[in-house]
């Protein structure tokens, strides 16, 4: 299994090259993977102590980002470096001021992988969630360099616990210890043999937590809002667009309508815009003139997190897709979330469906249940909006025992 595995990391790499010309991720990719010794060699000195925190992509980044904040508040004294394998994590948080050296993960070959860990010679390594590369955690243990995995979650299907899975397990077996986000994956970690785990939570809470301190006021969407109140479509993708504008343009006077798509580029927007038989208007074409419109269309990045404190009811994307974005954020603010079908692989969607705090909708006729609902019983919109920041905030504290975990030694000394 090991020769296929190789095999297969080649294969990979060749075609993310031969790809590269015709497609725009595809090429980020490879692109950002050529000079990563000079990179590392810039940024990384014989001596410095190093922390290595690597995630997949931008969603992983948000998960270990309230670790990486609280090492550099309490040890200082480390260097971090951050790496990623997605053009989409890296190329928007290449710039993130509290990591030293952000790069993109070099291909998993054991040459790669020896060059990498040798460079920059770290005291720990932290993935986030997913990334099980074989060479690096094999060198990593070989090298007896202590590898983390925080926020992990883990499902039945996964080649961990099946018959043929035996190499892969032998590559959680090389990891100091695992932190789990929820009992059902420590008991299936437990099933296979594994006993370096700690059931920690998701580290999520404690961005999200993270991010009602630091929202910044959006005049313009109070001004838009005035003294309605206000639905707010979080990236969301067509499926669920189509399914919101029907229920506007029928009821368009129920509450003001903002929509920050998960796409934001020209065609996607002008796509978006056509669904409207209401006045609408572009965030970035929005003015004191336009604060009558009905719909308001989030056409930057960034804003989204600190949008969602102005809400009164907001709607999730990619349900209808490979899978729900980020409820979190809006729970936060003690907002009832909907969402399309496909949210069961999201532990927090789960948990927040059955405690009341979020619904699911297939079809028109659902969310027009679900919102007329939460529109005329201002007693159960209450009791659901309350559900949901009581989820977040009884779920907050993962950073904290993780950090306490993994750098006691660390911490110890700075307190002796």
């Amino acid at each position: 299994m090991k020769v296929l595995y190789n095999i297969g990391i080649l294969i990979f790499t060749a075609l993310a090259g031969l790809i590269s010309p015709f497609n725009s991720r595809a090429s980020l990719w490879v692109k950002g993977r050529k000079k990563w010794t000079e990179k590392i060699a810039d940024k990384i000195k014989s001596g410095d102590r190093v922390i290595w925190i690597h995630c997949a992509s931008l969603g992983e980044f948000e998960q270990g980002r309230p670790v990486i904040e609280a090492i550099k508040k309490k040890m200082p004294e480390f260097k971090i470096v951050l790496t990623f394998f997605s053009p989409s994590g890296y190329e928007i948080r290449k710039n993130y001021a509290n990591a030293d050296c952000i790069s993109y993960l070099p291909s998993d070959t054991h040459g790669n992988a020896l060059k990498f860990i040798k460079m920059i010679n770290p005291e720990y390594v932290i993935f986030v969630k997913y990334e099980f590369w074989n060479n690096y955690i094999s060198v990593l243990y070989e090298s007896k360099i202590p590898l983390y995995l925080i926020s992990g979650i883990f499902r039945p299907g996964q080649h961990f616990f099946k018959w043929y899975g035996s190499f892969f397990r032998s590559i959680l077996m090389k990891f100091e210890r695992i932190f789990v986000q929820d009992q059902p994956s420590f008991d299936l970690l437990s099933g296979i043999g594994i006993e370096k785990i700690s059931l920690a939570g998701d580290t999520r809470f404690d961005r999200v937590v993270q991010i009602i301190g630091n929202a910044r006021k959006i005049h313009q969407i109070e001004q838009f809002r005035g003294g309605e109140k206000l639905f707010l479509a979080g990236s969301s993708w067509r499926q669920d667009e189509e399914i919101i504008a029907q229920y506007i343009n029928k009821f368009p006077d129920k509450m003001k309508w903002v929509f920050a798509p998960h796409e934001i580029d020209k065609s996607n927007i002008e796509r978006l815009e056509k669904l409207f038989n209401v006045d609408h208007v572009r965030f970035s074409e929005f003015s004191e003139a336009s604060a009558d419109a009905r719909v308001l269309i989030i056409d930057n990045i960034g804003m989204l997190s600190s949008a969602y404190r102005y809400a009164y009811i907001a709607a999730i994307g990619g349900g209808f897709g490979k899978g729900i974005h980020n409820i979190l954020e809006p729970a936060c603010w003690g907002i009832p979330v909907v969402f399309g079908p496909n949210y069961e692989k999201f532990r927090e969607a789960v948990d927040l469906k059955d405690a009341g705090g979020a619904k699911s909708f297939v079809t028109f006729d659902d969310f027009k249940g679900i919102l007329d609902e939460w529109l005329k019983d201002g007693k159960l919109y209450s009791s659901c909006a309350d559900v949901a920041s009581k989820y977040v905030k009884e779920n907050t504290g993962a950073t904290e025992f993780i950090i306490r975990e993994i750098f006691k030694k660390d911490i110890n000394k700075q307190h002796s």
